[in-house]
C-alpha cells in the first residue's frame, strides 16, 4: 500500500501563468505560501502548484495573487539537468486534483463605490 497525498491551505504568491496546447489541455501554475507558526513569527513555506484541465482554467479565472485557496493533490519531483552546470536537479511540485477557492467574491472585487448588485444581497 502507499499514500501520496498532500492538503494544503494558503494565500497565492503570484498571478497564475497558464499554457495553452494545440492538443486542447490546458496548464496553469503558481505558488502559493502555508504560514508556518513559530514561536517568534508567522515564516510561510513556499510550494509550486501544477493544475490540469478544468482546474488550470478555474485557476487561470478566478485566483490573484493574494488569493486564499485550498488544494489536494499529490507530491511530484520534477528533475532536469542544469544547462550550465550539468548537474543534476530536481524540484518537488504539487499536482493539484482538486482546487477550492476559499476567499469570498468580495476579497477579490475592486471598491465599488456605492454602485451595488444585486447579488450582493
Amino acid at each position: 500500500m502507499s499514500l501520496n497525498v498532500v492538503n494544503l491551505v494558503g494565500r497565492a504568491g503570484r498571478d497564475p501563468e497558464v499554457r495553452y496546447f494545440e492538443s486542447g489541455n490546458v496548464l496553469c501554475k503558481f505558488t502559493i505560501a502555508v504560514n508556518k507558526r513559530t514561536r517568534n513569527s508567522d515564516q510561510p513555506d513556499w510550494f509550486n502548484l501544477e493544475l490540469w484541465g478544468r482546474n488550470a482554467e478555474v485557476a487561470a479565472n478566478y485566483v490573484r495573487k493574494g488569493s486564499l485557496v485550498g488544494v489536494v493533490g499529490s507530491l511530484k519531483l520534477d528533475s532536469w539537468q542544469d544547462r550550465a552546470t550539468g548537474a543534476q536537479r530536481s524540484s518537488p511540485v504539487i499536482r493539484v486534483e482538486r482546487l477550492d477557492l476559499l476567499g469570498s467574491k468580495r476579497d477579490n472585487a475592486a471598491p465599488m463605490d456605492g454602485n451595488y448588485e444585486d447579488e450582493q444581497f
